[in-house]
């Protein structure tokens, strides 16, 4: 077995990839950027020849700081069931903190969820846990991310701040994707990434 090196920058990204959830997953993707950190999440590689759980489970060992959207309880309309998805990987990421090896044990966890103690209801196992919640605004999920991860890593611009810049990179975002010949509507993971990181080297 290949040893997992963890990354200190890495950021694991677990929440739905649905399109009504996107606005919060675009805010979160660029604080962590913004503040210094590498977002990840399993829509940063497409390979074929990677099993997609195996394909998660490196990508969670390989990082020291996992965020966890538990808000997506709603039914599948076809199935009449709910997305497992994000409690799994929650439940491995903590499994990797509590019984991996040293540097496994220093991840950091910050779980959220719509409403303030909403998570009672579907998954009480994490009552023991600060749960955060983020009222399904963007500006409230870059308050967050800013806050935890500057209780982790030191003084870091503050989430107004953050907020005002990503404000102005939404406006930008559009001409942006104009110049590079992406369509805004339909940004894969890389693409997004990319756009963010050119933005902040622009800015910077």
């Amino acid at each position: 077995m290949a040893r997992i090196y963890v990354r200190s920058k890495d950021v694991f990204i677990n929440c739905p990839f649905d399109p009504t959830y996107q606005p919060l997953f675009y805010a979160m993707v660029f604080a962590i950027a913004y503040l210094g950190f590498r977002p990840r999440c399993s829509l940063e590689i497409d390979d074929g020849g990677e099993n997609r759980l195996d394909k998660i489970l490196r990508i969670i060992g390989e990082c020291r700081y996992g965020i966890h959207d538990i808000s997506a309880t709603e039914l599948n309309p076809a199935i009449n069931l709910p997305r497992f998805n994000m409690p799994l990987e929650l439940g491995v990421f903590l499994g990797c903190k509590r019984y991996g090896g040293a540097s496994q044990q220093k991840k950091a966890v910050l779980i959220l969820d719509r409403d303030p103690y909403r998570y009672r209801n579907f998954i009480s196992d994490v009552s023991g846990q600060d749960i955060h919640s983020h009222g399904a605004d963007p500006n409230r999920v870059i308050t967050e991310v800013r806050n935890w991860l500057a209780s982790k890593a030191g003084p870091l611009p503050s989430g107004t701040a953050v907020q005002r810049y990503y404000a102005e990179f939404v406006t930008a975002l559009p001409a942006m994707c104009l110049a590079a010949e992406l369509d805004a509507n339909a940004l894969t993971f890389a693409d997004l990434s990319w756009v963010i990181n050119k933005s902040l080297v622009s800015e910077r």
